[in-house]
């Protein structure tokens, strides 16, 4: 892709922080963006600078869970196509992507024509389990979630869902006997209207009936013995037991096979499908 070429020669290097939704990754986003001099922070729809947000728009002020995973993976063209503009128009070294997975952050990194990331950090490198498990509990009991900019930037832009500030000082050590500077870091706090009502949900009967069809459309001759659907907090793991007709070509079949399902299931229900593993149990005649 000609945006490979591009950013490399800006040499432009993308870094990715993943972990499980309500683990604090908004939170500790801009503390990450400064120990690795990251310049930009993808999060959950929005293009952020140092406290500004400079393009996209917030899944957080979608008022279903579903709408606000499309936006959090800039499903639709002209979110993404307004970042992607707005990052080639800019002079930067570092760009940090937050999502629940390597797949998501990938993702989110091809739509945005950005390379893909070089360093994965997970939330487990950078907080305790009490802390992830703290902040586990606030989303799910109270329903709140972090932007990481001041309040006045999401005041002014979303000022039904704001909720509170904190800030976080951190003092960066200087030269020897000159007193540092505290660093403050404001990060807002938020209450999107879907953790109100409640997060959608796709059940498992239903997400096994567009399996079989994206299976007959497919290849009509594949029949599925077995499902098994895994509800992985954003993103869905599926195993397929399957008889292939005698002579289907296997192989690079097999894997276009996962591509066709995954591809289909994500742009019918907006949902992201983490895996999807083919297991054939025989080949009938």
């Amino acid at each position: 892709m000609w945006w490979d070429i591009f950013w490399k020669i800006k040499r432009v290097k993308t870094l990715a922080l993943i972990g499980e939704s309500g683990t604090g990754k908004s939170f500790r986003a801009a503390l990450v963006a400064q120990k690795y001099g990251v310049d930009f922070i993808i999060d959950d729809g929005l293009l952020i600078r140092e406290n500004r947000i400079l393009a996209g728009h917030s899944a957080k002020k979608e008022k279903t869970f579903m709408a606000a995973v499309k936006v959090a993976l800039f499903d639709e063209k002209a979110q993404r196509d307004e970042v992607a503009r707005k990052l080639q128009g800019e002079k930067f070294k570092k760009i940090l992507i937050l999502g629940t997975s390597e797949k998501m952050v990938n993702k989110i990194a091809a739509r945005l024509q950005l390379p893909p990331p070089s360093k994965i950090i997970k939330i487990e490198d950078i907080a305790t389990q009490e802390e992830i498990d703290k902040a586990i509990r606030t989303r799910r009991i109270e329903g709140k979630h972090v932007i990481p900019v001041p309040s006045i930037e999401i005041k002014r832009s979303y000022p039904h869902i704001f909720y509170d500030a904190i800030r976080i000082f951190r003092r960066k050590g200087g030269p020897t006997g000159i007193a540092s500077t505290p660093k403050v870091h404001e990060k807002s706090v938020v209450r999107p209207e879907y953790s109100k009502r409640g997060k959608v949900m796709i059940s498992e009967a239903a997400l096994s009936q567009m399996v079989i069809h994206c299976m007959d459309e497919y290849n009509p001759g594949i029949k599925i013995k077995k499902i098994v659907i895994k509800d992985e907090e954003m993103g869905y793991r599926l195993a397929l037991t399957i008889d292939v007709p005698y002579g289907t070509q296997l192989g690079g079949n097999m894997h276009a096979l996962q591509h066709y399902i995954i591809d289909n299931l994500e742009r019918y229900t907006s949902i992201l499908i983490e895996e999807v593993n083919i297991i054939i149990d025989k080949i009938a005649e």
